[in-house]
């Protein structure tokens, strides 16, 4: 999920924890919340609208404001979560803050799964991938990373990244539009591999690695596949030696399986943290789900 230094960064910085004044920010929430559901409306430039869900309602805008700049804002709960983003150079500020006393966002029980909520109703009614308009793109793809936000990384941050440096594809692991479809319906193609650092073990301890099949290649009860005496066994190995795994979207960014398809080395590692005996949110992934934030934002996507 991830860059450039300088003049052109400094000029992209906006003042954190204090609203904008500006035309382009969304009208505050009401008193009286209207039906369930979202209300979209996308034209040249700009992708806005709103959704309740949950006895909470999200304004939300995605702007062009310069040519390849994009801000993007959610007002929910009293709070703010801000993103001013440079697709062509792959920089982008990020912030969060509650709309009364300008202090950093504190997350609230119910705050994520409203979030979670939009963020699926996002991917279900804008155009997948490349169809997508710069401004509904970055507004998915921004709402997705917040959804993943762990309370312990800070809200305010500059995530930077470029191809090769920032992020590193992994378009070759996830054949067939990532399915286990066609030709690849009795094939696989194991990543080598998810990893992370933990308490159980360095960053390259074979008990904190898994040998990953990228893509969608189904799930049980919302959990994982792992091989096991040469059997698929439906659940999750906790720190099993290099395990073989598979599930929805492993290796993809993105919270759920997202709108887009990027595959990238980062978000592997993070899938391999979350999914390895870690939950979302936990603070032992904290340093994968930063290292994935550029891959989420700017890496372009596969299929």
């Amino acid at each position: 999920m991830r860059k450039f230094l300088g003049a052109v960064a400094a000029g992209l910085l906006f003042a954190c924890g204090s609203p904008s004044g500006s035309s382009g920010t969304p009208e505050a929430p009401g008193a009286a919340l209207p039906t369930e559901g979202l209300s979209l409306g996308v034209a040249e430039a700009l992708t806005q609208g709103t959704f309740t869900g949950g006895g909470s309602e999200v304004v939300f805008s995605s702007r062009q404001v310069e040519p390849g700049v994009y801000r993007i804002e959610l007002r929910f709960n009293g709070k703010m979560l801000r993103a001013l983003l440079d697709g062509e150079n792959g920089v982008s500020t990020l912030d969060g803050f509650a709309e009364a006393t300008g202090q950093d966002m504190q997350w609230q029980e119910k705050d994520r799964p409203v979030l979670a909520a939009l963020s699926a109703a996002l991917n279900a009614e804008l155009p997948s991938g490349d169809a997508a308009t710069p401004e509904a793109k970055y507004l998915r793809r921004a709402v997705s990373l917040w959804v993943q936000h762990p309370d312990t990384v800070a809200m305010q941050r500059t995530v930077m990244g470029e191809q090769g440096r920032g992020y590193t594809m992994l378009c070759s692991y996830a054949k067939c539009n990532g399915k286990n479809t066609g030709s690849c319906g009795s094939s696989y193609n194991w990543y080598a591999y998810a990893k992370h650092d933990c308490s159980k073990g360095g960053f390259d301890a074979a008990i904190n690695q898994q040998l990953a099949q990228l893509g969608d290649h189904g799930t049980c009860n919302g959990d994982e596949f792992y091989m096991s005496n040469g059997a698929w066994v439906c659940g999750e190995p906790d720190h099993w030696s290099r395990p073989k795994v598979m599930g929805n979207c492993f290796g993809r960014c993105g919270g759920d399986c997202g709108g887009d398809t990027q595959y990238t080395l980062d978000a592997t590692n993070h899938d391999g943290c979350v999914r390895n005996g870690h939950v979302l949110i936990s603070g032992y992934c904290d340093d994968q789900f930063i290292s994935a934030s550029d891959d989420e934002l700017f890496a372009p996507n596969c299929y």
